[in-house]
Formats: structure tokens, C-alpha cells, sequence
């Protein structure tokens, strides 16, 4: 839709350098089916601002559609199919969102759009560490809006959910609601689209995880704890210890919490 907007961006070494895109390509781990054009973070944030103030064309199925700012861009994004769009434009899309100057009822109605087209853990992640808007919302509001993306059986809304709750709930008086909101999740319901496999992928977009399913709900869950234990120590650790969390996720967790500088010399459990 907006491709032709990205192909100047894309990263130089990206296109020449075949073991430097399959680092790229290995480390978003998107689904075969979603093409990768090699555009870093920072290039696509500076065009999403770009589009915000100044709009730009976006390719339709119809033909070519002038968009006078991001509000136009968005509205083109609901209308073509989801499977015709990058990685890139996913992202774009996401940034777009939280760059709307918007009541927070305006973002959630947006948000009904895209949170059901995320399917990799670096566009859910990405959205949410740039949803300022989140922060200054009414947190009833924000849990009451997340309660069907937690409830949901697809993996990567359970993880928007998730990663939001983290970003965004983990204070005084929430703490123990998101705890038990992430206690109550049932795994074994929830439905990836990503294939567990021992050992390395073959290809660097095969579309598999070296971990049980759903892995990237599962290293959500231990993210969002390794989290808690630095803001809320004893209250995290009384947590885990109690919890019937399944013990995956509880290594997950641990290893998290040992691999963050915040954490790595305070007892996970």
C-alpha cells in the first residue's frame, strides 16, 4: 500500500549482505507468509511522523488515493487485506495509531482494526512501548478494553493484552489485578500459528519457535513478571510462589529476571 514509500528506506546491507538479513529476518521471526522489506525501527518511525503531519498516497486496489494526513492513511490501511501488507506497513500502521491526536475512545475503536492483524511478537511489542496515549487513558477504561484481547484465543492478541497490562498497569492498586488476570489465562486454548521445533531453523523465516506453544504468549507472561519483580519485589515473588502458572513459564521468568541489569542480583523467587 505505502511500499513505495519504503523501498528508498530500506536498509543498504539488508539487500547486499546475505548474512546480515538473515540476522534481521531471525530476529523479527515473522511468518513466512508476511514479507520482510529490511527497514530498521528508527526510518520507519520518521516516515510514520511524516504521514501523521503530511499524509502521502497509498496504493489501492482501485488505484493510487491521496491522503491529506495519518488519519487517511489509517482509514486506506482497514481497507485492503491484511495478507498484501509488509512487516513494515504493520508496524507504520501501529505508529500511525498512537500518533493520532485522539481521544483514548478513538484510539480503541482503531485498535478493534489492528490488534487482530498482529501476528509477530516485534509489531505487538513495538505498538505498545509506543502507545503513550495508554499511559494518561483512565486505567479503569484500559483494563476493561483489554479484558477480550486476554480472553481471546489468538496468540499474538493474548500477547497485546499482555505486553499493554506491562507498559502501562504495573502500579500501585493494578499489580495484583494483572497478576490475576495472567494466572487465569488458559494456554492450552490459546492458538499460535508459529511451529515448535528442537535445534535451529533451517531457514531464518520458517515460521517456528524452540519453546512449548503459544511461546510468545508463554515469554509475554515472564517479560511482564521479570517486570513486576523490579517495581514490586515481594509482591511478585509472593506471587510466583503461589501461582499455578505452568513451570515453563516459570523458568522463562527466572531467566528473564537474570538476564535484566534491573533484576539480574535480586531473587527471582
Amino acid at each position: 500500500m505505502i511500499e513505495h514509500l519504503l523501498q528508498p528506506l530500506v536498509c543498504g546491507r539488508f539487500m547486499s549482505d546475505a548474512r546480515y538479513r538473515e540476522g534481521h529476518l531471525r530476529v523479527v521471526n515473522a511468518l513466512p507468509c508476511r514479507r520482510v522489506l529490511g527497514l530498521h525501527t528508527p526510518e520507519m518511525k520518521q516516515l510514520a511522523r511524516q504521514l501523521s503531519r503530511g499524509g502521502g498516497e497509498a496504493v489501492m486496489p482501485y488505484g493510487v488515493h491521496s491522503c491529506s494526513n495519518g488519519t487517511g492513511i489509517i482509514r486506506c490501511f482497514e481497507q485492503v487485506p491484511s495478507a498484501t501488507l509488509s512487516h513494515e506497513e504493520l508496524m507504520i500502521w501501529g505508529f500511525l495509531i498512537n500518533l493520532e491526536k485522539c481521544t483514548p475512545e478513538q484510539h480503541f475503536a482503531m485498535l478493534t482494526n489492528y490488534v487482530p492483524l498482529l501476528d509477530n511478537w516485534a509489531v505487538c511489542d513495538a505498538f505498545c512501548a509506543n502507545a503513550k496515549w495508554m499511559a494518561k487513558a483512565d486505567k479503569e477504561q484500559l483494563w476493561s478494553f483489554l479484558q477480550p484481547w486476554f480472553a481471546s484465543e489468538r496468540e499474538f492478541e493474548v500477547r497485546f493484552a499482555i505486553v499493554a497490562s506491562m507498559c502501562y498497569l504495573l502500579c500501585d492498586g493494578w499489580v495484583e489485578r494483572v497478576f490475576a488476570r495472567i494466572e487465569a489465562l488458559r494456554f492450552d486454548d490459546i492458538v499460535s500459528q508459529y511451529r515448535t521445533i528442537k535445534g535451529k531453523p533451517k531457514t531464518a523465516q520458517e515460521g517456528s519457535v524452540q519453546g512449548a506453544s503459544p511461546y510468545y504468549v508463554r515469554m509475554g507472561v515472564a517479560w511482564l513478571l521479570a517486570t513486576a519483580l523490579a517495581k514490586f519485589p515481594e509482591r511478585t515473588r509472593s506471587f510466583v510462589r503461589d501461582s499455578q502458572l505452568p513451570t515453563d513459564v516459570i523458568r522463562l521468568y527466572v531467566r528473564k529476571a537474570r538476564e535484566s541489569f534491573r533484576t539480574r542480583t535480586v531473587p527471582a523467587l
